[in-house]
């Protein structure tokens, strides 16, 4: 997809001009001509509500009005909307090229509202077509060019890149668990290392090397699978004096439950539980893409989690890397056991702060729907930093509790802890009271993503969230360190 700036938008630039037009105010001042503005002030008057669009059809190219509603109230939820619908009209019409001339929402800078639409217009324009032999129907949309006052290339860079980000997490998260295994995801690591290698590195490591290391619970959920597992370790290196940020994502290419077996019901989107590690891979890509000078390094426990008579049995007791020792009660509680032993690697690196994350539970779904992610953390300095960026990008977060109190729900009469509550009362946050234990001797946050990081149901696609969100966190911890 390409993308451009104008500061002259006209009828003939494009194979169509989006126009879209406050109830309440004046039509900008575009280069078109007397007719072509009586033109478009007969097609406003035709629409009355926001949403609502008209079209013309010319010799000169197409125009299509859409109405924005009244000023005040053109926020960046409506503009989401709005950009959204624009997007799937054009497709629908089968245009190649576009010129959008919306409105600046007010309290925004040019440069947001641009990186807002450009990731926007890829979320629709996303297509996964490798394994359609016969149906398939590319999109034929391939060119916008915006007219926005004050919007800079730097605008158009950062949203660019962040959509690269967000759909190489999409591509990766919607890939069927016999091509996405393990292996398959420490190639692609590899891959996205090999195309930005002037500041980029990884290793992938195989259960022997797991082993040595002590990753007893990592190893634990992989011992019922064919598939061996992988522990990738990626570095985006654009400094070299401070600490690094981490990521660790939850990589289970494909959760069964285990022995504690999952209901036959939409297992087939047991695919996605490797959404975290793939928006870790798609950070990755963005901050690459946009130089930041700053070292992120990616650490990704990857797993399939499945029924055998090899399988982790309810009620075994293992060590983890860290020495502790956990007694699994519920072999579905898988994702929190390969990240524990991924975290407690990350201390290796003495990093600036960790943020693990996973599509770890179901009651984040409970408490929060598909709109907002869950985080968690008793540093409050980082708890403000994810906050702000949820702000900045439009990917919204919201804070759960984390208070010592509901450590007693892991005690165990066996072992140092159980991995999962005796009961579904407050499971994420006990989820993420597990966690906490692996992270002590660095600043960490929890990110839920169990809601947020695939869309369920029939049309069922990976979001790409929380992408945007993981990029702003380190372009805003860059900015203030």
């Amino acid at each position: 997809m390409n993308y451009g700036l104008t500061q002259k938008p006209n009828l003939s630039s494009s194979e169509c001009l989006v126009i879209g037009v406050f109830s309440d105010a004046e039509l900008s001042d575009f280069a078109l001509s007397n007719e072509h503005h009586n033109l478009v002030s007969r097609l406003i008057k035709k629409t009355s509500e926001a949403g609502d669009m008209q079209w013309h059809h010319a010799l000169d190219g197409s125009l299509l009005i859409i109405q924005c509603g009244e000023q005040t109230k053109f926020t960046p939820s409506q503009l989401k909307k709005r950009v959204t619908e624009i997007t799937g009209a054009l497709i629908k019409h089968r245009i190649r090229s576009a010129t959008l001339c919306l409105p600046q929402i007010t309290h925004y800078s040019a440069d947001w509202q641009l990186e807002q639409m450009i990731v926007q217009i890829d979320n629709q324009r996303y297509q996964l077509l490798d394994f359609k032999k016969k149906k398939a129907k590319p999109h034929q949309l391939e060119s916008i060019t915006f007219y926005l006052p004050n919007a800079s290339e730097e605008g158009l860079k950062l949203g660019q890149s962040i959509a690269a980000g967000v759909e190489l997490t999409r591509h990766l998260a919607n890939m069927p668990a016999n091509i996405c295994t393990p292996t398959y995801l420490g190639e692609q690591a590899m891959q996205l290392a090999k195309e930005f290698a002037q500041n980029m590195s990884c290793k992938v490591m195989g259960p022997e090397e797991m082993h040595q290391m002590g990753m007893g619970i990592l190893l634990a959920v992989a011992q019922g699978s064919a598939q061996p597992p992988r522990l990738i370790d990626i570095h985006y290196k654009g400094a070299d004096d401070a600490p690094p940020i981490i990521l660790v994502g939850k990589g289970i290419t494909f959760d069964s439950g285990g022995l504690s077996i999952k209901p036959a019901n939409a297992m087939d989107e047991m695919k996605y539980d490797m959404s975290g590690a793939a928006s870790v891979l798609g950070t990755l890509k963005a901050c690459a893409l946009l130089k930041l000078p700053v070292h992120v390094i990616g650490l990704i426990a990857s797993a399939e989690n499945m029924v055998s008579g090899t399988s982790v049995k309810s009620g075994d007791i293992v060590t983890s890397m860290s020495g502790q020792t956990v007694e699994i009660i519920n072999t579905d509680a898988e994702g929190r056991l390969v990240l524990a032993d991924a975290l407690t690697y990350a201390e290796r690196y003495q990093p600036k702060f960790v943020i693990d994350v996973a599509t770890l539970t179901g009651g984040i779904i409970v408490a929060l729907g598909t709109v907002a992610s869950g985080f968690m953390t008793q540093d409050e300095e980082l708890a403000q930093l994810i906050e702000d960026a949820a702000k900045e990008s439009n990917d919204r977060v919201w804070r759960m509790p984390l208070d010592d109190d509901y450590q007693d729900a892991l005690d165990s009469p066996l072992a140092d802890m159980i991995n999962a509550g005796f009961d579904r009362t407050a499971s994420s946050v006990t989820a993420a009271c597990f966690l906490s234990r692996f992270t002590e001797k660095y600043r960490w946050a929890h990110l839920d993503i169990a809601g947020t990081a695939w869309i369920f149901g029939k049309n069922r696609n990976a979001t790409g969230r929380p992408v945007p969100l993981l990029t702003q966190i380190i372009r805003h911890a860059l900015n203030s360190r």
